[in-house]
């Protein structure tokens, strides 16, 4: 799982980020409002932990303009501010979840959770799949990155949807082979590293940060780096 903490108490954020890395997840921090907002725009995160009283932009607005850019990522409000009313307010903000100061770390860790799985289930039902600004419409048949079209072929399409599917995977040769392409893999051929190849050109090449990556002796991971 991969989380973005917007804290501006530096030794809260460190505090979260140690405890969050034990999950063994990665951990992005962000120490202001506009820089987390930034972030969480231009980076896929399964998650965001969002403080309240933040400097340049405050949680709510930060929330208010994910939801309206129309981002989905689950927000997790983590903040002092505990009433009625600020709880309505943060849910009215876009919030999926709702965690007053002071805390237990077992509670948000148990929470960081229902809400990364239910992001899982709802990506996994959905027609659409995303990572950092590559989108591929599995209705449409249609691949956008940085919002501008990328024609791809049938073939290509198969590919790219299979390593969305696995992102963060390490996917071999034969898995490809037999996902993608319905057949035994044979090791004399190059096919699969030529369609890879095809498939860089027209999604990497002229984008940032690159997504197909080679991993040596084993295959390839699809994922931001």
């Amino acid at each position: 799982m991969k989380i973005l903490v917007v804290e501006d108490e530096p030794k809260l954020a460190g505090f979260l980020k140690r405890g969050l890395e034990e999950q063994s997840w990665e951990v992005e921090l962000a120490y202001d409002g506009q820089v987390g907002k930034k972030m969480a725009s231009n980076y896929r995160f399964d998650v965001i932990i969002l403080d309240v009283n933040l400097p340049g932009l405050n949680g709510y607005d930060v929330a208010r303009q994910l939801r309206s850019d129309g981002l989905s990522t689950p927000i997790l409000f983590l903040t002092a501010l505990g009433t009625i009313d600020d709880k309505l307010d943060g849910f009215e903000a876009g919030a999926d979840d709702y965690l007053v100061k002071p805390f237990e770390f077992r509670e948000l860790i148990a929470r960081l959770k229902v809400l990364a799985n239910r992001n899982t289930a709802r990506e996994q039902s959905s027609q659409i799949l995303s990572l950092a600004d590559l989108e591929l419409n599995l209705d449409e048949k249609v691949a956008r990155r940085g919002g501008n079209r990328i024609d791809l072929t049938a073939k290509e399409f198969a590919l790219l949807e299979y390593l969305m599917r696995n992102r963060g995977r390490v996917v071999s040769r034969v898995d490809i082979a037999e996902q993608v392409w319905d057949i035994r893999f044979d090791t004399g051929t190059n096919v699969i590293d030529v369609y890879i190849n095809f498939l860089r050109k027209k999604v990497d090449k002229d984008y940032s940060p690159k997504l197909i990556h080679t991993v040596v002796g084993m295959g390839y991971i699809f994922k931001e780096e």
